[in-house]
């Protein structure tokens, strides 16, 4: 278990200050808890992270990054794996933001549980959403500044197959509330 369901120990914002939301329903809340995401202190780089998230409203928008470099810049120095509405596309639960699109939308209603699993080794990462894979890509193959393999831009000013493959993992704070529970993590060899 990465958090307990009791506390923020362990946690903190991604500016350095703690946690100014309480936990709720066993469940840490991004919703303005005092940063744009609430991070692990510890850093991974190849991992299975499980965990349940719920969303308060159809147009709800969050996410959990992971292999974030720079907590002070982790939309450009990490990955997002997207919580938000349902569909297929690049923005929708389950993708791998502005990179690979969710290919199938499994997202619950809003106030119930979706189950997420993130697993990073070496240059790959996999989405599985409800049960369900609904992205995967290879780092590797990104091997142009703000391209996606298929000659397509995407917003990031890197080079994609050069992103760190360790750093922070956290939930993000993106305007609307969402709970985060059961959260676990296993290192990969």
């Amino acid at each position: 278990m990465l958090f307990n369901g009791k506390d923020h120990t362990g946690w903190h914002c991604n500016n350095g200050k703690e946690i100014a939301t309480p936990v709720e329903e066993g469940s840490l809340v991004p919703f303005k808890s005092g940063g744009y995401l609430i991070i692990h202190e510890d850093q991974f780089g190849d991992f299975v992270l499980k965990c349940d998230v719920k969303m308060s409203s159809d147009d709800c928008n969050s996410g959990i990054f992971f292999r974030v470099a720079d907590p002070k810049n982790p939309v450009m120095t990490g990955f997002e794996a997207q919580v938000y509405s349902g569909g297929t596309g690049i923005h929708d639960f389950g993708a791998i933001y502005d990179l690979v699109p969710a290919t199938r939308d499994v997202v619950t209603e809003p106030g119930d549980w979706n189950s997420l699993q993130i697993t990073c080794k070496g240059p790959h990462i996999q989405i599985v959403a409800n049960g369900e894979v609904v992205s995967e890509m290879n780092c590797d193959d990104f091997t142009e500044k703000g391209l996606r393999p298929d000659g397509t831009e995407h917003k990031f000013g890197s080079v994609i197959k050069d992103a760190a493959r360790k750093g922070y993992l956290g939930f993000q704070d993106h305007g609307q509330k969402v709970w985060v529970r059961n959260v676990k993590i296993k290192e990969l060899d």
